[in-house]
């Protein structure tokens, strides 16, 4: 398991001046009248647990966090003031830096930068997990500089995902969904080992399927990881294809069902229902689920059903669920099931890292900073 050094290992802080470096890059509106505000706020809420511990032990606290992507330049309707002002609400008295990401010192991890972000504290907490796979100036420098910890939101998402992956319990399933089958082809391979059973749905399935020969009509297909693709399904792990899809015509209008072989024009945008109830029946047998991506483009109420089967089996089943990456996150949120979901990541683009590589650059970061004997 990884270990990285935690609040508790923090000397006293009565007076003493933390830096956080949280992920508050949330979703924002901007009203009629050019007022912006936080459509979703489960990012400050997650953040309220370090914070608080901080603030309740004597520290000053202020939070570091990027906005968007504006380009290191500086935009004001990415300024980080909304969140401030939830952010009082949640733990007076804390602090917030303007965006991060307003400076291309962050993204280019330039040392300069570290230093005027870190001066004047005597602390650091990462408490970013979602960019902790980035070797940003915020997420990799201060550790370099101060003592430095990893807070509640990044050592739980630690602690929940190396157990996935050391001794979770069994059988394990793994759900893997969404459009391209190169970007999860890593964590593809990371997982089969570890799995009992590997469900592959959504785009990426299509070009298993091609990999076994079967015709897949115009569904996204990935030539050049057909091969990959073969390689895992000679494996020895159980690997659960689609055997039927629901698909959207040439004309943009017509939606046909179809089994293993898909008409040529047709691309199939969500799993049939005889691979829907074939999935649910595997996940209800498990003791442990994972998912990562949906089953097809669930957006459009004509290509949800499979999504939303493979969702409500996991909230319904009896075993230990973690549910990542954006798309199976807002499923569930739209499904309302998230009370029923055991542990619901954020961590997206870091949380495939993690498992594919069971490290990243922000807790390696951690481990590895020189002020280590400066902690309890």
């Amino acid at each position: 398991m990884t270990t990285v050094p935690v609040l508790e290992d923090l000397p006293p802080l009565a007076g003493k001046r933390v830096l956080v470096r949280a992920d508050l890059n949330v979703p924002m509106t901007t009203r009629a009248d050019g007022t912006r505000v936080i459509e979703d706020d489960f990012r400050l809420v997650e953040s309220i647990p370090t914070l608080s511990w901080l603030v309740e032990n004597g520290a000053t606290v202020v939070v570091a966090t990027h906005l968007g992507r504006p380009g290191g330049v500086v935009n004001p309707a990415l300024s980080v003031a909304p969140l401030e002002a939830r952010l009082r609400e949640l733990v007076p008295g804390v602090e917030i830096m303007e965006n991060l990401r307003f400076d291309p010192g962050e993204e280019a991890n330039d040392p300069a930068f570290v230093d005027r972000i870190v001066e004047g504290f005597d602390y650091f907490v990462n408490d970013g997990f979602a960019v902790s796979h980035r070797a940003h100036a915020s997420v990799v420098g201060p550790p370099t500089r101060i003592p430095s910890v990893a807070g509640r939101v990044l050592a739980h998402e630690v602690e929940v995902l190396s157990g996935l992956m050391a001794d979770p319990a069994r059988p394990f399933v793994a759900v893997v969904g969404g459009a391209k089958v190169a970007d999860k082809l890593g964590v593809v391979r990371a997982l089969a080992p570890k799995v009992d059973c590997l469900i592959v749905g959504g785009g990426m399935a299509f070009t298993f399927l091609a990999a076994q020969g079967h015709a897949v009509g115009a569904s996204l297909l990935d030539p050049n990881s057909i091969e990959a693709c073969a390689a895992l399904l000679a494996g020895p792990t159980r690997i659960e294809l689609p055997s039927d899809s629901v698909a959207l015509g040439p004309d943009n209008v017509t939606v046909a069902s179809f089994g293993l072989e898909i008409a040529d024009g047709y691309a199939a945008l969500d799993i049939g229902p005889e691979s829907a109830d074939r999935f649910a029946a595997i996940i209800a047998s498990a003791k442990t689920v994972l998912w990562n991506g949906p089953m097809g483009v669930f957006e459009d109420p004509r290509f949800a059903n499979g999504t939303e089967a493979v969702a409500r089996a996991i909230a319904n089943g009896p075993g230990f669920s973690v549910v990542g990456g954006g798309d199976s996150v807002s499923a569930i949120d739209h499904l309302g099931l998230e009370g029923q979901i055991d542990y619901v990541s954020t961590g997206g683009g870091a949380s495939l890292e993690f498992l594919e590589n069971g490290d990243l650059p922000g807790l390696a970061a951690l481990r590895n900073s020189p002020f280590r004997e400066a902690l309890g």
